[in-house]
């Protein structure tokens, strides 16, 4: 449905995808995405923010809906990342009275996506600035590098809502469901794979943000991505600050393996199993050549230590392996206790490869000991595996 309320004079007009595979080319999104926009109808007219270019038409329709005969005086581009700025040039030249705010590197990028003659019709906006729609306006707070340097937050005070630009985003399309009616899994645990595989390795700029957040009465958080926060908003904050700290979110062991023909694999549900015989309430197995990378990668930082199992080639990582160190390295990855369990045939050397990629991450604990399988899992490596449970 067009024109949802999600209070008196502020509507959302968002769009859902559900045609798309893979977000940013590489996230699976089975549950599709929405791509979120929102109108305020006051003495002004302000449209927050665009949509991807996939969904621009129904957008407009949504739009036109809710502004009737109106024009918009302002469109309010918080994020030039495409999903939301897909669809800038179409409502600018269906509404050529309509401004354009943004912050100072906000126009710079607009010039790299599109050709638009923009001459009067900029409004450069800083931190701290506001602009008054009537009853209502708009206060603008820089949030760079969550997750684009340009990237910027609006505050409404009359309705105390927060536009958080992809903070508090989540995958998955919405349906009739605009509005988050309880706090809990069903949110947080794509909420969570959104986090830490796109705004995972800026925890520093997000906890900026959440000091800026804090001194704000915030009754209502209207993200990019997801649904509309109105309830126990402590909840998703306090997972945020949890989340940019890089502290585990709970207790519990992630196992990863890189097996090439099953004797690494046999060894890693081993150790699982050995872990959970010690009382660890979760110990999630993955395999690495066939789980969603994006998963293992929000699991290991959902949880306070790792297992990496691999088997040695070419005298270096098996591949899936590489590329998981590679991702975790890339998003950031810090502050876990983390066991080995290498495997070769002739020359293991999987586990001084591993140690060197953890070595380039911030605060990791290696476990003393490491667990060096020569081919097949045989009854005296069980010791080793079970030192190795015990350390951890």
């Amino acid at each position: 449905m067009a024109g949802t309320m999600i209070t008196d004079q502020v509507y959302y007009v968002g769009m859902d995808d559900r045609t798309i595979d893979l977000f940013e080319s590489q996230y699976k999104v089975p549950e599709g995405v929405s791509y979120n926009s929102y109108v305020i109808v006051d003495e002004k007219t302000a449209v927050m923010d665009t949509v991807d270019g996939r969904a621009t038409k129904g957008w407009l329709e949504n739009v036109g809906e809710v502004l009737g005969d109106r024009t918009p005086d302002l469109l309010v581009i918080s994020h030039m990342e495409p999903d939301h700025s897909g669809s800038i040039q179409a409502l600018a030249e269906r509404y050529p009275q309509m401004k354009l705010v943004g912050n100072a590197k906000t126009f710079a990028m607009l010039d790299q996506f599109f050709v638009m003659d923009l001459t009067d019709r900029k409004v450069v906006v800083k931190e701290g600035d506001r602009i008054s729609l009537g009853k209502r306006s708009l206060e603008f707070f820089m949030a760079p590098m969550v997750h684009w340097p340009e990237v910027m937050v609006a505050y409404e005070p009359v309705g105390k809502i927060l536009f958080s630009a992809d903070g508090f985003g989540k995958f998955g399309a919405l349906g009739e469901e605009k509005l988050q009616k309880t706090a809990g899994p069903d949110w947080a645990d794509e909420a969570r794979r959104y986090y830490f595989n796109i705004v995972g390795k800026y925890g520093a700029p997000v906890q900026a943000l959440l000091k800026k957040a804090a001194k704000l009465d915030i009754a209502a958080i209207c993200p990019l991505h997801g649904p509309v926060l109105t309830k126990d908003l402590g909840y998703y904050i306090g997972l945020y600050d949890t989340w940019s700290s890089y502290r585990a979110e709970e207790e519990g062991v992630v196992v990863a393996y890189a097996s090439i023909h099953g004797h690494t694999a046999a060894a890693a549900k081993e150790l699982a199993k050995r872990l959970e015989e010690k009382g660890n309430k979760t110990v999630e197995v993955y395999d690495l050549s066939r789980c969603d990378m994006s998963e293992v990668v929000t699991a290991a930082f959902r949880y306070d230590k790792l297992v990496l199992a691999s088997a040695t080639y070419d005298g270096g990582l098996f591949p899936p392996m590489e590329d998981l160190l590679h991702h975790l390295k890339a998003k950031a990855f810090q502050g876990r206790r983390v066991g080995l369990v290498e495997n070769g045939s002739w020359g293991p050397l999987a586990a001084k490869a591993m140690q060197k990629l953890l070595e380039e991450m911030k605060d990791i604990q290696v476990c003393e000991k490491t667990v060096t399988i020569r081919s097949a899992l045989k009854p005296q490596d069980l010791a080793g595996l079970e030192e190795l449970a015990e350390r951890l």
